[in-house]
């Protein structure tokens, strides 16, 4: 596993299911911030059945949000419809909209004439099982979405853009940006302009991860010119002697470009006009077709001819070309140019005159793409003896046919993808769609022209993962959150009102220099004004919310506005019963909190609020013995909840009160002055005020209170201790609320103590 780690830092992993040390069945995984997007689903042309798939297996498809794919080559697509119809895959799809016209057409006549899914049963006997049907195309064609060139689309916080690739026609890099981290996915590209694509584009901004094929690693191709009169001159000599030429290609991509090339060859060589061209493939009306109606996507060229009306209507309109479906349809006598799919000789169109033609010396084989490892295109390249048939495996063919390699592959050679990582800097780059040989030439010659970068935060770092190898990129972000609403328009008038006093300042700065500048002009002295810089690290204080990465701060009552969510609050509600009067519980209330808000008070109900926090009900119609009281309060902050056990404490230490006591027998007047007096003097001495007050103290506090000597207390709440001297009533906290409560009981209770004693006789 290749792995870099950082400490405090978010991963993003890629993890390669095809295409990694191998080119065929692309298919690559990328995750960050529990995003998941799906680069691309193809197959490997070499093999069949499940074993030409990814490795599907291998990773949980459920987990894939997005899939983006970058062009309709069978390699990068052809799985598409397995994933969709028959696995756990419940994501959305994106392509562009050539890439998507073209899809459908490509792999119906893939299933038709492909033999996919062809397995080895025991006992030795084949079994035909295709992996998928052309239902299942149908169906996964209605839920595949389009993006245009330079359009940028969001889904669930993942945005991607797409930019032209040149390679095929409809062929897109994807610029994906995940929570800040962004990744660009080249797919296959062509930095080289040809007869009808635009080159691929240079994104305006550079990622900070490049996943880049390496199909050629450190080669070098030939120009476009030189190909062409290499092509064009092995064609001539070729059909002057008689012989025939063959052009394996894919049914679309190179293939147009090819036609180009020929059509005008044949206009401008006279003796060639009366030997055919054919372009041999099932989908070769319908090619046409796609490729007439997306001429506005490809270069100028192609769009001026496409638009001028003093040439043909359409440059794929072509003059010398004759399309054919099958070989049935073609007389074989003479010379003549065939170009047939597919381009790796594997069945076919082309695999037919492949075996037709290989025994005569006379004819030519030109493979003009890139050939992958386990095909007969990359056989051939070998020259063997004699090919086999793929109809009679047990069947050899004498191969005497001529073999040339002309690669037209619309893919950079090295220079193209060093210039091409050079312009967009990425720090880390990881190389996919390249076979491990010159994947890793590849790898080597990027760390050597960087190496004077190592050890410093411009360091770039390359990763060829093989499949199923997860790559691990410590990636720190910046969270930046906007303001919004009502609090933005609050700090921009704050703003606004320093940066006037400023100006002002400045103003009168700038007067005063300009007077003692003529007052000192004589001595030559220059004076210079200090700006200074506007303070922006003020504190803000709102509702933070994060919503696909995207970090915004507001007021509370903006926040339906901004981002459609809804409040809501809880609120507590407890019933209790005291045995006293309104009047009674009024009273303390009034001496804990000094006033209470009366709302109402009729025959029915009364109703108070105590701090415009908790209110308390009293339902006067309800019978039987005392009050039946409500209170309730919202939990929107601690402070409320301490508040409203506040007040439940006090409502339940009403009845057992020295005070209620006090108030309830003021109507007694049987009890002689002299004797209140007496019992008042003998009662009001220290020791027993004292007591008094640690009676209340208790009363509120319980087991908390611990009465110490020398006239001392201590109440402990949590890891806070209040120490209380009595002699000098005072109290010493750390915390100042259980300070000011315990101050409130012992001024209560100075009140209370001398008073209280004349009842002790009562």
């Amino acid at each position: 596993m290749t792995v870099e780690e950082f400490s405090n830092e978010e991963s993003f992993k890629f993890f390669g299911l095809g295409g990694c040390n191998e080119v065929g069945r692309s298919c690559h995984i990328i995750e960050y911030k529990n995003k998941v997007i799906m680069l691309d689903a193809g197959i490997h042309p070499a093999l069949t059945g499940h074993s030409s798939f990814p490795f599907y297996d291998e990773y949980d498809l459920s987990k894939v949000d997005i899939l983006l794919i970058s062009h309709f080559h069978l390699d990068h697509a052809a799985s598409l419809p397995y994933v969709m119809q028959q696995t756990t895959f419940k994501g959305r799809v994106f392509m562009t909209q050539a890439t998507k016209a073209i899809y459908r057409w490509l792999l119906q006549d893939f299933v038709r004439v492909t033999s996919i899914g062809t397995t080895k049963m025991e006992g030795g006997e084949g079994q035909s099982s295709n992996l998928y049907t052309a239902d299942d195309i149908m169906k996964s064609f209605d839920r595949i979405e389009t993006i245009d060139y330079h359009s940028t689309m969001e889904i669930e916080g993942i945005k991607f853009t797409a930019y032209h690739a040149g390679h095929v026609l409809g062929a897109c890099m994807y610029f994906i940006e995940i929570g800040g981290l962004k990744v660009l996915f080249t797919g296959d590209y062509s930095r080289e302009e040809n007869r009808h694509l635009h080159a691929a584009e240079i994104p305006p901004v550079k990622p900070d991860i490049l996943i880049s094929e390496s199909t050629f690693g450190t080669g070098t191709l030939e120009s476009k010119a030189d190909l062409e009169k290499k092509l064009t001159n092995h064609i001539h000599a070729t059909l002057t002697k008689g012989g025939r030429v063959l052009l394996p290609v894919f049914a679309l991509g190179n293939t147009q470009e090819l036609l180009l090339i020929l059509d005008e060859y044949w206009n401008n060589n006279e003796d060639l006009q009366n030997i055919n061209v054919y372009y041999a493939s099932s989908l070769a009306k319908k090619c046409m077709a796609v490729y007439e109606t997306y001429t506005s996507i490809m270069n100028d060229k192609i769009r001026l001819s496409a638009s001028s009306s003093g040439h043909k209507s359409n440059p794929f309109d072509f003059k010398y070309i004759k399309s054919i479906r099958d070989l049935g349809k073609f007389q074989d006598m003479g010379p003549s140019v065939v170009i047939a799919a597919p381009g790796m000789l594997q069945a076919g169109i082309s695999r037919q005159l492949l075996e037709k033609w290989a025994p005569d010396p006379k004819n030519l084989v030109i493979l003009t793409g890139y050939s992958v490892e386990g095909t007969m295109a990359k056989e051939l390249l070998k020259e063997p003896h004699t090919i086999q048939s793929v109809n009679n495996p047990e069947m050899t063919i004498p191969r005497r046919i001529g073999i040339e390699e002309i690669s037209f592959a619309a893919h950079v050679d090295f220079q193209q993808n060093s210039e091409f990582i050079e312009k967009v800097s990425p720090s880390k780059i990881i190389l996919v769609h390249g076979d491990s040989v010159p994947m890793g030439r590849l790898k080597s010659a990027l760390l050597s022209k960087y190496s004077s970068r190592k050890g410093t935060e411009q360091e770039v770092k390359v990763f060829n993962p093989k499949n199923c190898e997860e790559v691990k990129i410590g990636f720190k972000g910046l969270k930046v959150a906007k303001v919004l609403g009502s609090l933005a328009e609050e700090q921009l008038s704050m703003l606004k009102k320093e940066i006037e006093t400023k100006i002002e300042t400045e103003n009168e700065k700038i007067v005063e220099i300009k007077e003692e500048m003529e007052v000192d002009a004589n001595d030559g002295d220059k004076n210079e004004a200090g700006v200074d810089t506007l303070h922006t690290g003020q504190f803000l204080s709102g509702v933070l919310v994060s919503k696909d990465f995207d970090l915004n701060l507001l007021q509370l009552q903006d926040l339906h506005e901004f981002t459609q969510l809804s409040t809501s609050f809880v609120k507590s509600k407890m019933n209790l019963r005291i045995h006293a009067d309104i009047s009674l519980m009024i009273y303390h209330l009034e001496q804990m909190f000094g006033y209470i808000n009366i709302l109402n008070d009729d025959e029915e109900e009364w109703e108070c609020v105590i701090m415009d926090v908790v209110d308390i009900f009293v339902d006067k119609t309800k019978t039987g013995p005392g009050l039946q009281i409500s209170v309730e309060w919202i939990n929107d902050n601690l402070m409320a909840d301490s508040l409203a056990d506040s007040v439940i404490a006090i409502l339940y230490s009403i009845d057992s009160s020295p005070a209620s006591v006090k108030l309830s027998s003021t109507t007694h007047t049987h009890v002689k002055q002299e004797t209140e007096s007496k019992s008042a003097h003998a009662k009001s001495e220290i020791a027993d005020r004292i007591k008094r007050i640690s009676t209340l103290l208790r009363a509120q506090f319980g087991d908390c209170l611990q009465d110490l000597d020398n006239d001392k207390a201590t109440i402990t709440i949590g890891k806070h201790v209040a120490k209380i001297d009595y002699l000098n009533l005072t109290v010493e906290c750390p915390s100042k609320v259980i300070k000011d409560r315990v101050e409130s009981v012992i001024r209560r209770g100075c009140t209370l103590t001398a008073p209280l004693s004349q009842f002790q006789k009562v």
